[in-house]
């Protein structure tokens, strides 16, 4: 966990749109390692207190700090003369942005989401698809691309997610976060420093805003502060791990950031240096009889389920038979080898009963 609270400055006073119960607007960015959600959380706060005028604090949550793994960031303001004197979750956000659509199937994005609130999605898709993978809430919903904004401007897709919070917040100037943004990269990448404001502009510019408050078919948010999983009484003996992470059938997709490798069979020579570099063993092979009557290995494909998108066998790939290429939705379930076909059978089996 790392955490940030900082004084208001003499700026002049910007006056927030709403608060909450305790007079703090609250903002929770939802991610995964790698796509710089810390980093955003950081330049919103310096934002709003070194440029605006406003006290805040920001800070973020996370388990091991590597590509994947699942990232809040929680950033609060207040008027100059309160004080901040909470560092805990923002568990009733006026805006919550989701980095990587993949998590709305793994986490509980929407909650906590107040009545007059945004969420913003990376997301390609159209927002009534979203909304419903949302699960209907009866909320404002904002659909910026910024995965693809981000490879055309050889950006990161934060600085995209940070327009698109400026945008929604509506009251977060954007010449001021482009100048935190300035000082942020300005010296240490100023090489990428056109390149990651034309990105904010263009998150700024493309977030489409759509209300489904009242929606015929939306379901009110009602929130319930979600309890500890156990306590002193039931808790496991031994601290013993109820929920392993290395279960053969663990799906790795919500992990990825926003690319996969495609594998082009008539590229490939089955040289296996893939499967040496891969570190989650995600390539399938079999054997095959040849026509002279004699067995090979050869590869079959990826099972995506195992896939985080490391990327490591394309650059080890020496034929070019695995390219990197944007996930779009579906290509991992229509493309997938299964890596243990019994098992996936089994499982298939036990579904349908």
């Amino acid at each position: 966990m790392a955490k940030t609270v900082a004084k208001a400055s003499t700026h002049p006073h910007t006056l927030l749109p709403n608060t909450d119960s305790q007079g703090f607007y609250g903002i929770r960015l939802e991610s995964i390692g790698g796509l710089g959600a810390h980093v955003a959380g950081q330049i919103l706060a310096e934002t709003g207190v070194l440029r605006m005028g406003l006290n805040g604090a920001n800070f973020s949550s996370y388990g091991s700090e590597k590509k994947g793994s699942p990232v809040k960031a929680y950033i609060r303001f207040c008027a100059p003369e309160q004080d901040v004197r909470t560092s805990s979750p923002v568990d009733r956000p006026h805006v919550v942005a989701v980095f990587h659509e993949g998590l709305v199937r793994t986490e509980p994005v929407v909650s906590g989401l107040l009545p007059d609130g945004v969420i913003i999605v990376n997301s390609g898709h159209a927002a009534d698809a979203v909304w419903e993978h949302l699960g209907r809430p009866s909320a404002r919903l904002g659909i910026v691309d910024a995965l693809a904004i981000a490879v055309e401007e050889n950006s990161r897709v934060n600085t995209v997610m940070l327009g698109a919070v400026a945008r929604a917040t509506g009251f977060i100037k954007p010449e001021a976060v482009k100048d935190v943004i300035k000082a942020t990269l300005g010296e240490r990448y100023p090489q990428l420093l056109a390149s990651n404001l034309r990105a904010f502009d263009r998150g700024f510019e493309g977030l489409a805003l759509q209300d489904f408050r009242g929606a015929a078919n939306s379901v009110p948010q009602r929130y319930v502060k979600p309890a500890p999983p156990f306590g002193y009484l039931d808790a496991p003996t031994g601290g013993v791990v109820v929920n392993p992470g290395n279960s053969v059938l663990k799906d790795l997709s919500v992990s990825r950031n926003g690319f996969l490798p495609a594998f082009h069979r008539e590229k490939c020579v089955d040289c296996a240096v893939c499967d040496l570099v891969c570190p989650d063993f995600c390539f399938a092979w079999a054997k095959e009889r040849k026509a002279d009557g004699s067995e090979a290995i050869r590869l079959k494909g990826i099972d995506y389920k195992f896939c985080k998108g490391c990327m490591k066998c394309i650059d080890a790939c020496p034929t070019l038979a695995l390219t990197r290429e944007r996930e779009e939705e579906g290509y991992a379930e229509a493309h997938t080898v299964a890596l243990f076909p019994r098992l996936e059978a089994s499982r298939n089996g036990a579904s349908r009963h």
